[in-house]
């Protein structure tokens, strides 16, 4: 029982490292200890006394990864979702314990494919294999029922050698190569405490140390290359706290607040977050829409806010509007529009049988519709800006679509929701990686943060503190030209996995003809 425990203990504290690789502490190299570790956990040992089923240490590691990483989904739930402590520590603990099947199905599927190994396979290839299988269960939970990928392994390389690995493989890709090299590191340290047993011990460090710094040597490839003259922007941030964002006796207020950063001073791009205006377009006061056009034409700005839409009426979109300079002052119809894809369940649409918990929920607006899988972007100061709301940039294979037809990426997200927490720091993180794929910069206007420029080798240039009013403002060179991601998506990575998958069989059938 003593042992059973011990394991379990294990598995916990590892999927606590794990978490913590992510932001804001982006402590990558933990993986190799976290992921290192769970290979070591799971490997069968001959007459060893009673421990957990695989499934059930994947499950442990699991709800340690997700409960320290994502349980600021409580906030949402209990503070501003106004929905009883009894029911948001449940749903919260439900949750996490769903993101949990992926990593307790990884080990299940682990442990099958080692029994029919029987040491068959070279050591490199176990190590493929376990990261293979990795890989392609973040790729389920991050496709499955709308997908949540957040905390996905491959975020945690927004820094360290193996970033230089995302323009050609994306997120998942960098999954795959982070669990793999963890294993390799797990059979290194086994190697050198049964050293007769692995003669070849030394190519185990050689191979981690050639694939560290090939991705060294990768970063400094740019891919794309610059386009026309770079362009001046300010993001506006106006803290606008979430239990009085769609209160009617505070919307002067926010209008007020909104209009007088934008007003500060001019730009090429002013870029609002999302619902920065929290009511419908038809029912944002005539003369406000007149300012918004007095100032595009008056300075040669063009603005840029996240606003719902009612179009045709009954018919809700979150959406993001564009204000272009030139216009007649009298004109107050926006000159383009983008209306967010990728919906929040629960938040932006509801799904079958669950009506009465997003009552529960009192959210301030009801479903929405669903814009085009593919939009134009923006055409700004001779740039072409693709634009994204809230969560859409967690799922790299849409957002390519768009972003490889545009000179810069703008993500407009209000997670004001979430209070002052670990998912601010990690959705600008997932943002890094956006930046890294494509090799573009991408801009982020947010309500509370985090508010920030990032270039297009995914340094953060610019970031506002959460919870203030305030404007990041910055020089941008928008970039042209597709990385190998751009082009092929997931395809590399899908590839990989069918490579691995089929070794064994390729070998089998070549041993038979042989």
């Amino acid at each position: 029982m003593q042992t059973y425990l011990v394991h379990l203990a294990c598995a916990l504290i590892l999927g606590v490292l794990h978490s913590a690789s992510f932001a804001p502490l982006e402590a990558w190299y933990l993986q190799a200890l976290s992921l290192g570790g769970l290979y070591w956990l799971l490997q069968p040992r001959d007459q060893a006394p009673a421990v957990p089923p695989p499934w059930l240490l994947g499950l442990v590691f699991g709800l340690a990864w997700f409960g320290a990483g994502v349980s600021w989904i409580f906030i949402s739930l209990y503070r501003y979702g106004q929905m009883p402590v009894w029911i948001a520590a449940p749903a919260t603990f439900l949750f996490c314990l769903y993101l949990s099947l992926y990593p307790a199905l990884f080990a299940a599927l682990w442990s099958r494919f080692l029994a029919r190994l029987h040491g068959s396979q070279g050591v490199a290839y176990q190590a493929l294999l376990f990261g293979a299988l990795w890989a392609l269960t973040e790729w389920l939970r991050g496709t499955l029922f709308t997908g949540f990928p957040w905390l996905n392994t491959g975020y945690a390389h927004t820094v360290g050698p193996l970033r230089g690995y995302a323009p050609i493989l994306g997120v998942y890709g960098l999954a795959w190569l982070s669990a793999s090299l963890a294993a390799l590191l797990a059979l290194y340290w086994q190697a050198r405490q049964h050293p007769a047993a692995h003669p070849r011990r030394q190519w185990y460090g050689a191979m981690m140390l050639l694939t560290g710094v090939l991705g060294l040597v990768l970063h400094w490839i740019p891919w794309t290359r610059a386009h026309e003259s770079p362009i001046t922007v300010r993001l506006l941030q106006g803290g606008i706290p979430q239990d009085t964002k769609f209160r009617v006796d505070r919307l002067n207020t926010s209008l007020g607040t909104y209009f007088g950063l934008i007003e500060e001073k001019p730009a090429d791009l002013i870029a609002l977050p999302e619902t920065a205006f929290p009511l419908f377009w038809q029912d944002l006061p005539i003369d406000y829409q007149r300012r918004l056009q007095r100032f595009a034409n008056a300075y040669q700005s063009h603005l840029i806010t996240g606003i719902p839409l009612e179009e045709p009426p009954g018919y809700y979109t979150n959406s993001a509007v564009l204000f272009r300079p030139g216009a007649s002052n009298g004109t107050v119809r926006f000159d383009a529009r983008y209306d967010k894809h990728h919906l929040v369940p629960f938040g932006e649409f509801i799904p079958w049988g669950f009506r009465w918990f997003v009552d529960l929920m009192q959210m301030p607006l009801g479903d929405f519709g669903r814009g085009d899988p593919q939009q134009p972007p923006f055409n700004v100061a001779k740039q072409r800006i693709a634009t994204n709301i809230c969560y859409e940039d967690l799922f790299g294979e849409e957002l390519r679509l768009s972003g490889r037809h545009a000179t810069v990426l703008l993500n407009l997200s209000n997670l004001a929701w979430f209070g002052d927490t670990y998912a601010l720091p990690q959705h600008l993180q997932i943002s890094q990686m956006r930046a890294l794929e494509l090799r573009k910069p991408m801009l982020r206007a947010t309500n509370t943060g985090m508010t920030a420029i990032i270039q297009a080798d995914g340094q953060v240039t610019k970031k506002l503190l959460p919870f203030i009013t305030a404007t990041a403002e910055g020089v941008v060179q928008g970039r042209t030209g597709w990385t190998p991601y751009a082009g092929w998506g997931n395809a590399a990575f899908i590839g990989l996995l069918v490579a691995v998958f089929s070794y064994p069989f390729w070998r089998k059938r070549r041993a038979r003809v042989g």
